[in-house]
């Protein structure tokens, strides 16, 4: 089984719109959206979901009102300021836990006098599971203002390689989130071969070079391909001639094309259209060696 991740150092390279358009191409194969802050392959691939489940990580204190003696111990305790006070209809001081600024430490239920902070776990989001006109599709949905998009990226990941190995399926086709940060890692780790796809611009050349550090820490074979490459060819041999030297594999280029976005508002993957930069996704997928 081979697992591809699609990545870029900074979002709007056009990461999504590839993936999709490796997944008509391959023609069966499991996806997997691990770009869960901001999932949209949906908008492209229009699944239908078959499972959904609950994601829930960390804790958040919860005050039980009707026993809590308003001692206020849990307000000095708190460096997160995240106890409110306030008075109530009948004048009492009513203390209450806001959620938003709770970090999760325990230190209010540990020293709680009388024991009446519940401390469950948090609801974070949700991930499902949907079938596709391209094969099964694993996706996420992080909850506003969520943490712990690593855990749920991992949980996204372990549920793409079950149903792979279930369904007997050779490719994993994985849309990555941007960046270099938590969900990054938990995206690339243990992945067969990773596909880094960038601008050229200065903003895009930077980016890659960070992308491609983090992939040489994972010892994973990476390929690069310049998006847009025709506003900028100067700019774009200097990036494939860095992305050669930090010993990462080119592998084409894709042409600017504003037939990417009729196929977004058709719900479609840019090779399903008599696209101009469809020959050039098409030169990308055989250049990969999958």
């Amino acid at each position: 089984m081979k697992e591809l991740v699609v990545i870029s150092g900074k979002g709007g390279t056009g990461k999504t719109s590839l993936t999709a358009a490796f997944a008509v191409l391959a023609g069966r194969s499991v996806i997997a959206d691990c770009d869960v802050d901001a999932a949209d392959l949906h908008l492209v691939l229009s699944p239908r979901i078959v499972e959904r489940h609950e994601f829930r990580s960390g804790h958040g204190a919860v005050i039980l009102q009707s026993d809590c003696i308003g001692c206020g111990v849990c307000r000095r305790w708190c460096r997160f300021d995240a106890v409110n006070m306030e008075k109530n209809d009948r004048g009492e001081t009513v203390f209450s836990i806001d959620p938003a600024s709770c970090e999760g430490c325990g230190v209010c239920v540990r020293f709680c006098p009388v024991q009446v902070i519940d401390f469950p776990q948090r609801l974070c989001g949700e991930w499902m599971v949907s079938e596709t006109r391209c094969g099964t599709m694993v996706h996420a949905r992080l909850g506003v203002a969520a943490e712990n998009s690593g855990k749920l990226v991992s949980t996204v990941r372990g549920e793409a390689r079950r149903i792979a190995g279930e369904q007997g399926q050779g490719l994993i086709l994985v849309d990555g989130p941007p960046g270099i940060g938590c969900p990054v890692i938990a995206s690339l780790s243990g992945a067969s071969a990773v596909l880094v796809i960038t601008e050229p611009t200065v903003s895009g050349e930077h980016d890659l070079e960070r992308v491609l550090s983090l992939a040489r820490h994972f010892a994973i074979s990476a390929s690069v391909c310049v998006n847009k490459w025709d506003l900028n060819r100067e700019m774009t041999e200097r990036i494939e001639a860095g992305a050669i030297q930090a010993g990462a594999k080119t592998v084409g280029r894709i042409r600017y094309d504003s037939s990417v976005t009729q196929a977004q508002i058709q719900g479609k993957a840019v090779v399903e259209l008599d696209a101009p930069s469809a020959d050039d996704i098409r030169q990308v997928w055989n250049n990969l060696d999958l």
